[in-house]
């Protein structure tokens, strides 16, 4: 059984037992999370597809840990201008492990 879910802007394809990084969320490490906007639900009785989400379904995670990805470098350059900008950026994200899924 999966599940395609939106939050942050993107969507994940997720199934139990999962972990996966999205978009900082307002939440301790071990408190629970419910995403609600279910875009579609693969399980044993066929596929169900919202439009655009599936009014019964939710999805359960715990959050694991909050942290940094890696460093990504940023440079701009413009020949023969004795121009070069360098800059990165590490963008913050939150790390949950998918529990459950079922529809309502």
């Amino acid at each position: 059984m999966y599940a395609i879910i939106h939050t942050g802007g993107k969507q994940y394809r997720v199934k139990p037992g999962d972990s996966l990084k999205i978009e900082t969320l307002n939440a301790t490490p071990g408190e629970p999370v419910n995403f609600d906007k279910v875009l579609m639900v693969q399980g044993d009785d066929g596929l169900k597809v919202g439009n655009p989400f599936i009014p019964n379904g939710q999805v359960t995670a715990t959050v694991t840990a909050h942290g940094r990805h890696k460093k990504i470098n940023i440079i701009k350059f413009r020949r023969r201008k004795h121009h070069m900008k360098r800059m990165g950026h590490r963008q913050n994200y939150t790390e949950v492990r998918i529990t459950e899924i079922f529809l309502t």
